[in-house]
């Protein structure tokens, strides 16, 4: 049976990425939730998916006391996820190419909360996932992607998580098929399919053998079961 996390939480019912919207996954019977990570000014990291708040107030120029409060920080998530048992997978942003003091940042957060084991780290950028690898290789890592990339005959997917020492791959939905999963269980990896909001892709995925499923509506992740 497919772990279920919700997209942001349950987007459609509360404002994505906040508590409530969090909460009302696992209330409405989800395994966890997706959320996104950014730095603020300060180091802050906080939880929201764009760089700009509404108003158009960049998150990389705001401090801690100018984030409204309705955005939460990843230590208050996170401790939040250890109280309710709830796993979840963090995604680093691409907020520049290199590394920088966000992942040791994340990591340490992770463990203090005591969630080493229930979380996965997830991104679009493997220099990201390169460098949790050397500072945490216990956390797990994910890779995202959302088109097949290939250099000739490499599946360039394939080495990038061979060389992060990927826990999972993180495929957009549409681009899982048989042979994916055959490689992917080759390699020891899960495969988690984002963002499926379908009934019938539910059915399709969970049929197919995916590992996780990642949704913005929680009743027809629930279809998978």
């Amino acid at each position: 049976m497919p772990l279920l996390l919700g997209h942001r939480g349950s987007p459609r019912e509360h404002t994505e990425n906040t508590l409530a919207s969090f909460q009302a996954a696992l209330d409405a019977g989800l395994d966890g939730i997706e959320l996104d990570v950014r730095r603020l000014a300060d180091g802050t990291l906080a939880v929201h998916h764009d760089a700009a708040l509404p108003d158009g107030r960049q998150l990389p120029h705001l401090t801690r006391a100018e984030l409204p409060e309705r955005v939460p920080t990843l230590p208050e998530v996170l401790a939040w996820a250890a109280d309710c048992g709830a796993y979840v997978n963090l995604e680093l942003k691409w907020e520049s190419p290199l590394p920088d003091d966000r992942v040791v940042r994340m990591l340490d957060s992770i463990r203090v909360h005591g969630l080493s084991r229930r979380v996965i780290v997830s991104s679009f950028n493997p220099l990201l996932l390169q460098s949790a690898r050397e500072l945490a290789p216990e956390i797990e890592r994910g890779l995202l992607y959302h088109r097949p990339y290939r250099a000739g005959p490499l599946k360039l997917p394939e080495v990038v998580g061979r060389w992060v020492d990927c826990a999972a791959l993180h495929p957009q939905y549409q681009l899982i098929d048989a042979p994916l999963l055959e490689m992917a269980q080759r390699r020891g990896w899960r495969v988690n399919a984002w963002t499926v909001n379908e009934v019938a892709d539910v059915q399709r995925l969970a049929a197919l053998g995916v590992d996780g499923l990642i949704g913005d509506v929680p009743a027809h992740l629930l279809a998978a079961r």
